[in-house]
């Protein structure tokens, strides 16, 4: 084997120790990695230089390490209020000596959502050295916004994604579930279906009670939601009035978002739904403002008819910074202790192909980051000793509380030739809005499936009938949602080759059953144990059944009703249910997911026993280690766009 096939094969688990910032060894290994060779040099693995080894940390300096102050907290993760740090005077109390102040974003997400952003911010303080570590690769996997529509699109191309899957679900007839997470720069925020969704008031109000810390508040986040965020015109340039609240945007920020550029049939009859019952369906401007019930113009993360991603919005910007390195096609495999003689561990190293010490974020996302921990000795003492791993800090909520959002897609025949389904039969077509994708950034491909959904609560019965409380975070905290598509969808079966279809997707917003991650082996080359428990509190059920038999009564307004629009009933199984039973049956036979993991590393106040890390996302028990993925969100927020983007 070559001295080049040696250094690259992660298979090897090469280790190498090293320090400080604009380390040689680190530069070496970075740059060989490196795709971009017009915009970062590259080195061959013999410029490599091995110093002298680190024999670890004194009494003195223990003290200090992973203790950030409140000043560098704000611009590491929460956001500064300027973007220039170079110049800004503001920002020059945030710089440090660059002695041992390199950062080290590992895992699958490091150049994924959120890490993409904490190492791009970072980055802007010169004095800090980033390394971001990725499995994937420095590739787009669709600029086209429709494409996120389609379950051929980047979603489900194996080179792209972490092919998982979820073990036998006990709610779902114990069937396996896909679970694909984004493997690739951008992460899942590359492969999702662009909806920029914020959450609630309640949601972030509730996560400030939990934290203990009011800086988690939706008052204390919506300045750096406003700050990470660009609105821009949709592409075809309408009026936005009445679509959109713009004193609750940012019209400055990297990351684009708009609403649909592409009239669609369905527009006008969801909009006369909401007047024809604004009981049930009522109006809301826009869902970002903190109070997301009600039927909506969906917000995109997209600008000029092209995706906007945590690739695109950050992490592509700041690859011209000498500071900024970034490892591809390499995986993390745990965080190693460098402090063992001490009281405290320190996980400040972490080991791929080869090692590196830092402070660390981790941002591997709500199923790589638990499995990373677990594999470092984190985790449940008992447990880790079945596989063989030495428990270094005896945690047993890693990897515990993991939440999603389950959903189900229900159609409709409709009396109608202005769907889109005849587009994704007739490839002739397919090739015009290509073209016209391509030369104009307009049309049909700019936009996703639909333009408007509803976030809604269920009646109070449903909790009364189970004699439970309303697991959502409040009144401004929605129980399901609907969203209508112009074309046939489902992720269980196939589109039928003639007629015309609408969806209405359902979806339990706030599920009361839990889930985890877990090891299936010490090897971190094999995926984890992935427990969505869906449908697995009979809530959740009643939930589902309360979000489907709401779709139904939008599709008997007299909007869609009038002129035999609606084909009655229902297509498929849901169209020969007879009974709430069947429909729950029916739920149990088809629900599949939004794809929104979070909780395995939930955050907490100190004294939580039940917490992974404290409300500054430090890791608890250890030294040099924060979290920051939507692990450590408590619950499921309403967001599809996670908050870490949140300047982000």
């Amino acid at each position: 084997m070559s001295e080049y096939d040696r250094f690259v094969d992660r298979d090897m688990m090469m280790r190498f120790r090293g320090g400080g910032v604009g380390h040689k060894s680190t530069r070496a290994a970075t740059d060989f990695f490196k795709q971009d060779r017009d915009k970062l040099d590259v080195k061959k693995p013999s410029e490599v230089e091995e110093e002298e080894e680190d024999d670890g940390m004194d009494e003195e300096d223990l003290s200090d390490v992973g203790e950030i102050d409140e000043e560098e907290w704000d611009f590491g993760i929460r956001g500064d209020q300027s973007s220039e740090t170079d110049d800004s005077e503001e920002d020059e109390e945030h710089l440090e000596e660059p002695d041992e102040q390199e950062f080290g974003p590992e895992g699958d997400g490091m150049a994924g959502t959120a890490g993409s952003v904490i190492a791009a911010r970072i980055a802007e303080n010169p004095a800090f050295s980033v390394l971001v570590i990725e499995a994937g690769e420095r590739i787009i996997a669709t600029e086209i916004p429709f494409a996120a529509s389609l379950s051929t699109s980047a979603i489900g191309n194996a080179s792209l994604i972490w092919n998982y899957t979820t073990v036998p679900q006990i709610g779902l007839n114990n069937r396996v579930l896909p679970y694909p997470r984004g493997r690739l720069f951008g992460g899942s925020s590359s492969v999702n279906s662009l909806v920029y969704s914020r959450g609630s008031r309640d949601d972030f109000n509730r996560l400030a009670a939990v934290a203990g810390d009011p800086g988690w508040s939706w008052d204390s986040i919506l300045p750096f939601m406003k700050k990470a965020e660009s609105f821009t015109a949709p592409v075809d340039r309408h009026n936005t009035t009445g679509e959109i609240n713009p004193t609750v945007h940012g019209f400055q920020g990297p990351l684009l978002t708009t609403v649909a550029g592409f009239p669609s049939p369905l527009d006008s009859r969801l909009v006369n739904a909401s007047i024809a019952s604004p009981t049930q369906f009522p109006f809301n401007e826009d869902y970002n403002s903190g109070n997301p019930l009600g039927m909506g113009w969906i917000q995109y993360t997209a600008g000029g008819g092209i995706r906007s991603s945590s690739s695109t919005a950050y992490l592509q910007p700041a690859l011209k910074r000498i500071n900024l390195d970034v490892l591809i096609n390499t995986q993390v495999t745990k965080l190693r202790n460098i402090a063992e003689t001490k009281k405290m561990p320190d996980l400040r190293e972490v080991e791929f192909a080869q090692s590196q010490k830092g402070r660390g974020y981790m941002s591997a996302g709500s199923i790589n980051t638990p499995q990373i921990l677990l594999l470092s000795g984190v985790g449940n003492r008992t447990t880790l000793a079945g596989f063989g791993i030495c428990s270094i800090v005896d945690n047993p909520n890693v990897g515990q509380h993991l939440q999603d959002h389950p959903l189900i897609a229900n159609q409709w025949a409709v009396n109608s030739n202005s769907t889109f389904d005849e587009f994704t039969r007739n490839a002739s077509l397919d090739q015009a809005l290509l073209t016209q994708w391509l030369t104009t950034r307009t049309g049909l491909l700019t936009d996703t499936s639909g333009n408007l959904f509803a976030w809604l609560k269920a009646p109070s019965s449903v909790f009364k009938k189970f004699n439970v409380a309303d697991p959502s975070a409040g009144p401004t905290s929605p129980n399901f949602e609907l969203f209508p598509s112009n074309v046939f969808g489902s992720f269980v079966m196939p589109a039928p080759a003639t007629g015309n279809y609408i969806t209405i997707v359902t979806g339990v917003s706030s599920p009361s059953s839990r889930g985890s991650v877990t090891l299936t082996s010490s090897d971190p080359f094999i995926f984890p144990n992935i427990d969505t428990a869906f449908l697995k509190e009979p809530l959740d059920a009643q939930l589902m059944l309360t979000a489907i038999r709401s779709a139904e009564d939008l599709v008997n307004t007299p909007p869609f009703r009038n002129n035999g629009f609606i084909i009655q009933p229902a297509f498929g199984v849901l169209g020969k249910a007879r009974t709430d039973e069947d429909v729950i049956a029916y739920a149990r036979s088809e629900v599949t997911t939004y794809y929104h993991p979070c909780g395995t590393a939930k955050l907490g106040q100190s004294s939580d026993t039940t917490a992974v890390v404290d409300s500054k996302l430090l890791l608890k028990g250890a030294l040099g280690v924060r979290i920051v993925d939507a692990s450590v969100f408590v619950s499921a927020l309403k967001f599809i766009r996670p908050p870490c983007v949140f300047q982000r």
